[in-house]
């Protein structure tokens, strides 16, 4: 029912994932931000930055990204898991679990032993499993928090 997929591997194209992150994260002038990301993104086992679309019965239903850095002060760590976004009739049904341990494969795949986010909401997290480690500063100076997670080598 539910699927995740690279954008370069969704049948209706990077020009139409990008519209969807960006209506989620973005604004009129960040498409083309968007659309180059995407555009210029990997779908190699090893490669950064990649961007996934959840899918359900072929509906955008959902997306996240892992990225080398997330507008935060910390280029040292990576990847960074980011733009993670469920559709508000799709909320509570454990999705974010499903993304997260898709994102911790992918990053294990990869060689990463860890995963990296940012951010000021409370409580989502955590109940995931993610571990506050300390802080960082985002593009504008305001302190943001830093959350990690094992990817799955370090389950093993």
């Amino acid at each position: 029912m539910y699927k995740i997929v690279n954008v370069k591997d969704y049948y209706g194209g990077v020009e139409e994932a990008a519209h969807y992150f960006n209506s989620k994260w973005g604004n009129e002038d960040r498409f083309l931000f968007y659309l180059d990301a995407i555009e210029h993104s990997s779908n190699r086992i090893d490669g950064l930055p990649r961007f996934y679309l959840l899918l359900k019965d072929n509906e955008i239903v959902g997306c996240f990204a892992l990225i080398v850095n997330d507008f935060i002060s910390r280029h040292d760590l990576m990847p960074w898991f980011a733009a993670l976004y469920i559709e508000e009739h799709e909320r509570g049904k454990r999705l974010s679990r499903m993304l997260f341990d898709h994102a911790k494969s992918e990053a294990a795949n990869a060689g990463f032993n860890n995963l990296y986010l940012t951010t000021n909401h409370d409580g989502l997290y955590e109940k995931f499993g993610w571990q506050r480690i300390e802080d960082g500063y985002d593009l504008q100076g305001k302190k943001t928090r830093i959350y990690t997670i094992p990817s799955k080598n370090n389950n093993k």
